[in-house]
């Protein structure tokens, strides 16, 4: 099959990105426009600000990926996007914008799920095939395993029931008064704090289901920042307190996420596991991934970095649909909570 240049649109939550690769999975340009400064004074990230910034940043991402790739847009053979899981305001303005230039150019238009491509994303950084394997993806809005049997083959095993481990990273980054977004600043602090100083709660730890719940760990939090009818803890001003505090929580929720992953293996009787999305640039994670997966006898994928948090070069997936020749009606609608 002849080579084929692909032109990938993100806007499932509160990044822009738009990325051109091939279908040799080259990836030849990848731009990533924050929202940062839409959505910083509001502590997290609110739908409709971020639709309204994926519309005025596209089409600037979309011409700076083609000038990154020194490409014409007479030279895209077929259009990528997500359309689901997200924010269903956002997704619509990624979604219409993937139809319009599917349309004006008459080239195939490859809706993919953006989750699913969160794993795609290991299979690029490792750049060889990883399928069959346990995918885990850890983000913001997601904490989902699935047993993937190949790329586009994927069957969810269990999730969150609650918060997704990213949301409760930036919640309690906001108790502590760190700041958004809250998976970095957690992070940074918990680095000079006891991750033992406090035990917090670690639901489903013992039990065999593929799981999560991170809401009750949250309010552990709460209360030994705020314990009922005390002063609150913070009060304090103490910085080496709210350390000890990251630190406890941090190493909770990556207890939690590694035990299941390994679970995750020994029910399937998989050997490979791949990780992605924006929690997993996390180091104490990776660390932990890396020590416990060799452990247990078996291989672990991350993505690299750059391919964590939400982007669109990680809709390469769409490469295994134009290889098939699976492409997507022009009808096609959006999916927020379809994983």
């Amino acid at each position: 099959m002849k080579k084929a240049n692909i032109i990938a649109i993100e806007t499932s939550c509160d990044e822009t990105s738009v990325a051109i690769f091939n279908s040799e999975l080259e990836v030849l340009s990848s731009v990533v426009a924050s929202q940062f400064k839409w959505h910083e004074r509001f502590g997290g990230v609110v739908p409709e600000v971020a639709a309204r910034a994926h519309m005025e940043l596209l089409n600037k991402s979309i011409l700076q990926s083609l000038h990154d790739a020194k490409m014409h847009i007479s030279e895209i053979n077929a259009v990528a996007v997500h359309n689901g899981p997200g924010l269903a305001g956002a997704l619509l303005v990624g979604l219409s914008a993937a139809k319009m230039i599917a349309l004006g150019l008459g080239v195939p238009l490859i809706a993919v799920n953006h989750v699913h491509s969160h794993i795609y994303a290991c299979r690029m950084s490792a750049n060889k095939d990883i399928f069959p394997c346990v995918g885990m993806v850890v983000s913001g809005g997601h904490s989902i395993l699935f047993e993937c049997k190949t790329a586009m083959d994927m069957k969810r095993l269990g999730g969150t029931i609650d918060d997704a481990a990213g949301e409760a990273f930036d919640k309690v980054a906001a108790l502590l008064g760190l700041g958004f977004p809250g998976g970095p600043a957690v992070e940074k602090i918990a680095l000079t704090g006891n991750s033992n100083a406090y035990q917090y709660p670690k639901s489903f730890f013992y039990e065999d289901r593929l799981d999560f719940s991170f809401s009750g760990l949250k309010t552990a939090v709460l209360y030994t920042i705020a314990p009922p009818g005390q002063p609150r803890l913070l009060d304090l001003d103490i910085e080496l307190i709210k350390a000890d505090i990251a630190a406890s929580f941090q190493k909770a929720v990556v207890d939690v996420l590694v035990a299941k992953a390994i679970a995750a293996l020994k029910k399937t009787g998989l050997k490979r596991l791949a990780v992605g999305g924006g929690v997993v640039a996390n180091k104490s994670l990776r660390e932990k991934l890396s020590v416990e997966i060799n452990l247990a006898g078996g291989e672990l994928y991350l993505p690299e970095r750059n391919l964590c948090t939400d982007n669109a070069a990680m809709a390469a997936l769409s490469v295994e649909a134009w290889r098939k020749g699976v492409f997507t009606s022009l009808d096609v609608d959006i999916k927020p909570t379809v994983f």
